[in-house]
Formats: structure tokens, C-alpha cells, sequence
């Protein structure tokens, strides 16, 4: 049985979260929000337009309007084509960023852990935009961290696995202590490096399971695998 946790007040300051739908993510909107410094304005997701899903996860856009309902958040939804170059992940994000700055958000929330590059760039951006990044997980230990989604109470699935890092066999499974036990020693607990992408369906900060059926395995370009995951509710 999950324990949900009672509703946080408004805070101080608002900030925007950037989204993925998975596990990091959730980890780290479950940190600010017991910070209890910050409000969570809404969370800012990327949306491959032509296949109506979640960039790099392939989750249905469906299952990510459950999951900001489930977590009572609004949500903004970045579109951007398929394939898109730097440039044009950039021009879309500036976009919506723009925006919320205009509206007076200064901070904008983000799951990395260790990445540095990434980080960096993530930082450049927002400082273009008047903006700076928040990373509440950063540096911590990603078994840790791992472990922590099951202590927590959350649930998730993994959507999306790189065979050249992690088994194909790992696609459509529950991040658990036996998932977590038979991942490769050359693999991050946390899939940092890109191992595999998940979607967190239920835990703490949900007030309600966001349902789906675990639908069909494909292997595109000979190297992703991904789990199809099927809305259950309207």
C-alpha cells in the first residue's frame, strides 16, 4: 500500500520542471517538492509530434496527460519533429522557456545526476534565456538512488533499453531489486548514460495509479528496444 503524502503548500518561489516521465524525474520532483522552498508551476515536457510520444522514452503523449493529472500539475508540451537537429530542439525549448520567464520564472528543475556536458549546457541555455537550472539529485550515488525509487514507493517500467549497453531483455520490466541485481556491472543503476528510459506510473507524490497494459517489443535501428505501453482509461 503507497502512502500518499499530503499536499505541499505554495512556496517562496515558483520554478518550471523539466520532465521525462521517468524515474529521475520523479525522484527529483519528489525532492524540490519536500524542500518546501519551491512551487512547481508545471512541468515542460518534449513531444516527437509526428509519433504523439515522449522524446527518447516513445511513451504515448495519453499516458504523459495521465501522469500530470495523477501528479495534479499542469503541463506544458514542447513539440518537436522527429529526427530534429540541436537547432531545432533549441529554437522549440527557447520558445517555451521565453515564455515562463516572461511570467516570471526564474528557476527551472532537472533529474540529471553526473553528467557534466549536459549539465553545462543545460546551464547556457537558461542563463540565455535569464534563466538558471536546479539539479536537487546531482552527485548523488545512482545505486542509491535506485534503490530508493522501490523504498519510496514509486513504480516504473522501463520503456525504451540500448542493447549495445544493457540486454534487450530488459525492456518492459519493472525497475526493481531483481532488475536493479541483473543489470550488467558496466551499467549505471540509473541508466545515466542512456542504459534505458522508464515511466513512473504511482508512488507518493501521485494521487492516483495511472493505468496502462504493456503492449508490444519493437527494435528500431538495430539497437533501441521499445516497450509500447497502452492507455487503459480516457
Amino acid at each position: 500500500m503507497i502512502a500518499r503524502e499530503r499536499p505541499i503548500p505554495p512556496a517562496r518561489e515558483r520554478a518550471l520542471f523539466c520532465w521525462s516521465g521517468g524515474k529521475d524525474s520523479a525522484l527529483a520532483l519528489h525532492s524540490i517538492l519536500r524542500e518546501r522552498r519551491w512551487s512547481v508551476t508545471a512541468l515542460l515536457t518534449t513531444v516527437t509530434e509526428e509519433y504523439d510520444r515522449i522524446s527518447m522514452h516513445g511513451v504515448r503523449r495519453a499516458l504523459l496527460r495521465q501522469q500530470a493529472a495523477a501528479l495534479g500539475l499542469p503541463l506544458e508540451e514542447v513539440l518537436i519533429p522527429r529526427d530534429a537537429s540541436n537547432e531545432a530542439y533549441e529554437a522549440a525549448m527557447t520558445e517555451a522557456l521565453t515564455r515562463w520567464r516572461s511570467d516570471g520564472i526564474r528557476t527551472v528543475v532537472f533529474g540529471d545526476i553526473f553528467l557534466e556536458d549536459l549539465r553545462k549546457w543545460r546551464e547556457e541555455r537558461l542563463a540565455l534565456a535569464g534563466m538558471e537550472g536546479r539539479f536537487p539529485l546531482w552527485k548523488q550515488d545512482t545505486a542509491v538512488l535506485a534503490r530508493s525509487l522501490g523504498t519510496l514507493g514509486f513504480k516504473a517500467i522501463t520503456t525504451c533499453v540500448d542493447t549495445q549497453a544493457i540486454g534487450g531483455q530488459f525492456v518492459g520490466r519493472m525497475i526493481d531489486a531483481q532488475f536493479l541485481a541483473e543489470l550488467p556491472p558496466t551499467a549505471d543503476p540509473c541508466g545515466e548514460n542512456g542504459e534505458y528510459h522508464s515511466f513512473v506510473f504511482d508512488g507518493p507524490i501521485f494521487t492516483r495509479p495511472v493505468a496502462f497494459t504493456v503492449g508490444e517489443k519493437v527494435l528500431r535501428d538495430g539497437r533501441f528496444y521499445f516497450c509500447d505501453l497502452v492507455p487503459t482509461e480516457k
